[in-house]
């Protein structure tokens, strides 16, 4: 509980100190924001506001992990795990796409960075090292970082060994490409009004540190009662979701509207890893789908949009994504976000209720 403490805190403070620091060094560089211009009217006022403020949240969510890392080191020997170390991996990587992708934006002076073509095989690289290094790196626990299957909680109920060890990990590459390019892309789709990304990763990581938290104290092999997870390293996975929650908290009090800095896609997209990583290390990838539902609403009213659009002409909604809808019907942009983030928590409760229903069948506690 104290590392879990400790990390909290340095992402905290790192968060609160550094934010401020980055959009002064921002200022400076002239590196600001350049607003779609088929975007709403209201949000030209926004042009020239400073991003990349993602790198203060993945240094946060990185210093926080690693400040609890040397105490657990300090205080009791234990190593830092290689499933901490990999799904850091997978958000630094695609942060770091994220970045290049921002980095580009203010060289064109446009809203337009990398092509699409680009960032998809960006984001198809670093997921397929991501999804190797999760089956071949050996762990202290003896459990994988990653199963190859598709799992709703824990077990999967679709294992990818039956096509053979080799094609078991090709398909396994292609369902970590899934995830990986769909949750970074929702994030950043959701990454459309001040605070909304960020309010709503908090939300989601809170859930994702509690679902991590519960498996550390009912891992296989240990002294508890009910149903135990073969889950690698939880503690280290519920740390670094709690760290991460605590730094989008604290960048919110610069997000907020009206924002002083963006997340940029140095953030949105690192923030999509670290949830996809996270659901993938934690064997809960279907059920995050309704831990993170709001970015699947997001994505699916830009899917719908495009193509109704193709089909017949015709829009389903007055702009996607869907907070824009709401705006141009005439909602203030904060009354949007903050019935998102509404939505947001009531979809983690419903996940949290899931995944604690599923342990309390697999215990035999009912009845």
């Amino acid at each position: 509980m104290i590392s879990l403490i400790i990390g909290m805190v340095v992402s905290f403070i790192v968060t609160i100190v550094g934010t401020p620091l980055l959009i002064r060094l921002v200022h400076k560089l002239n590196y600001g924001q350049y607003i779609r211009q088929d975007g709403p009217k209201s949000h030209q006022v926004k042009r020239g506001t400073p991003i990349m403020g993602g790198v203060v949240i993945n240094l946060a969510i990185v210093l926080g992990w690693a400040s609890s890392a040397i105490y657990r080191y300090c205080s009791r020997g234990d190593a830092p795990s290689w499933s901490a170390m990999l799904v850091l991996f997978a958000m630094l990587s695609m942060g770091l796409l994220g970045f290049i992708d921002d980095f580009a934006k203010v060289r064109k002076k446009q809203n337009l960075g990398l092509s699409v073509g680009a960032k998809f095989a960006g984001q198809f690289v670093l997921a397929t090292i991501y999804a190797l290094l999760s089956l071949m790196v050996p762990t202290k626990s003896g459990f994988p970082s990653a199963q190859a299957g598709i799992a709703f909680i824990e077990k999967p109920f679709l294992s990818f060994d039956f096509a053979g060890r080799l094609l078991a990990a090709v398909l396994f590459v292609l369902w970590v490409n899934l995830l990986m390019t769909a949750w970074s892309n929702a994030v950043n789709l959701t990454d459309g009004l001040d605070g909304l990304a960020a309010g709503s990763s908090m939300i989601a990581f809170v859930g994702y540190g509690l679902i991590a938290f519960w498996e550390s104290y009912h891992i296989k092999g240990g002294d508890h009662i009910g149903y135990s997870y073969a889950v690698s390293d939880p503690l280290d996975l519920s740390i670094i979701a709690v760290c991460a929650a605590v730094a989008c908290f604290g960048f919110l009090w610069y997000n907020t509207n009206p924002a002083s800095i963006f997340m940029g896609d140095t953030g949105s997209l690192s923030l999509g890893g670290l949830f996809a990583a996270l659901s993938i290390a934690t064997h809960t990838e279907v059920l995050a789908v309704i831990i993170g539902g709001l970015f699947v609403i997001e994505t699916l009213s830009d899917v719908i949009q495009v193509g109704f659009f193709k089909i017949t002409h015709k829009r389903v909604f007055k702009m996607a994504p869907i907070h824009h809808h709401f705006e141009l019907k005439g909602w203030h942009e904060s009354k949007v976000v903050v019935r998102f983030w509404m939505i947001e928590l009531l979809l983690v409760l419903v996940g949290l209720v899931i995944f604690y229903g599923d342990w309390v069948a697999r215990s035999g506690l009912i009845g």
